[in-house]
């Protein structure tokens, strides 16, 4: 298959840690062009993941001036919807990094650019490339769960506060746990239910454990004077069918009910959780049942079958969508309104009152 040419806006940690050794390996992308505030890390991102000739940059509109086919939007949240926009009038076709944007006015702006220049836009939601996602997505849209009424969305770590970047930085990324790990299990609890039409949402943040020190936490203690964003949030969503979604997310919290990127759905024939590998539950012949789907493929004895990650699926099924017309797994529509709840949760946190979208 014939590569596709790349740029690369924001040569970070989810550049260095997720996408460029993805796009170096998969061997579907080459990636000639860097662009990052700080020219050393577009420097170093080259030399360790670019071709021989790539150009670098430290402003994204000169990178966009380049003849590409796809850019990678991979900067911190509140540059997401300017950059992606930007990409897209210039003719490009973009992967934006989670999330979509840090308002629904931006993301709704994204997808509209996207629509209005005929081009691909994707977010990087790679949970729904897990077996264990497409398994369920499948079932739903089989009918083999009924009519799905209830969800939780799990992102939930009891000390792993990440402390490097601007994580913790409210104005650059518009929130902490919730926009960042909370995002995941929305999306996927969206996807699974296949329900995108929010009425309200009520919910509420905290910061109760951003001051401690000595704090055990996974990265080492944080840093509190510049810890401006919540420790935990939650929210309540109630859909135009009258479904439910419960939010749970943390990146601090006394809590041993530690899970990430993890969705449950229930519905009137069955549910389905992936809180242990996959679990589905029902009732057959009279008996409360739990299944447990084999998701590894496996052949004979000495062939373990293809390997391949779902970060490796996210960017193949972004390649055939620009280069073949493929469909998405992510559409920016579904993406936006992920955005839109995310904002509401903040919102109403703020506020104390519930968000009523018309």
């Amino acid at each position: 298959m014939a590569k596709l040419k790349a740029g690369i806006v924001g040569c970070g940690g989810i550049a260095n840690q997720k996408h460029l050794p993805i796009l170096k390996n998969l061997g579907l992308f080459e990636a000639v062009a860097f662009c990052d505030l700080i020219e050393e890390r577009a420097i170093q991102a080259k030399k360790d993941f670019g071709s021989d000739d790539a150009r670098i940059y430290t402003d994204y509109h000169k990178l966009l001036e380049e003849d590409l086919d796809a850019v990678f939007v991979l900067t911190p949240n509140i540059a997401h919807a300017p950059i992606t926009i930007a990409a897209l009038n210039s003719g490009k076709s973009v992967m934006c990094e989670k999330p979509m944007a840090t308002t629904f006015a931006d993301a709704k702006a994204m997808a509209d650019a996207a629509k209005a220049n005929k081009k691909v836009l994707t977010i990087g939601y790679q949970n729904r490339y897990k077996n264990s996602a497409q398994y369920i997505r499948t079932a739903v849209q089989a009918g083999e769960f009924g009519e799905i009424y209830f969800a939780k969305a799990y992102a939930l770590r009891r000390r792993g506060v990440p402390t490097w970047g601007v994580f913790l930085d409210a104005e650059k990324q518009g929130g902490g746990p919730l926009i960042d790990i909370g995002t995941h299990s929305l999306d996927l609890a969206l996807w699974f239910m296949d329900n995108y039409d929010p009425v309200s949402v009520t919910g509420v943040t905290f910061r109760k454990l951003a001051d401690q020190k000595n704090t055990a936490n996974s990265w080492g203690d944080w840093d509190p004077s510049v810890f401006t964003v919540e420790d935990s949030a939650f929210g309540f969503v109630k859909m135009r069918s009258g479904a439910t979604v419960i939010i749970e997310s943390s990146w601090a919290l006394n809590t041993l009910s530690v899970r990430e990127a993890c969705a449950q759905i229930c519905g009137t024939l069955a549910g389905a959780d992936t809180m242990d590998g996959l679990r589905i539950n029902s009732v057959k012949h009279g008996f409360q049942v739990v299944e447990k789907p084999e998701l590894k493929l496996k052949g004979v004895d000495y062939f373990e079958g293809l390997k391949e990650s779902h970060e490796y699926r996210e960017h193949r099924v972004f390649y055939e969508a620009v280069a073949h017309g493929a469909p998405l797994t992510v559409l920016p529509e579904q993406a936006m309104i992920v955005t839109k709840i995310l904002e509401a949760v903040y919102e109403s946190a703020k506020t104390g009152k519930t968000v009523y979208f018309d």
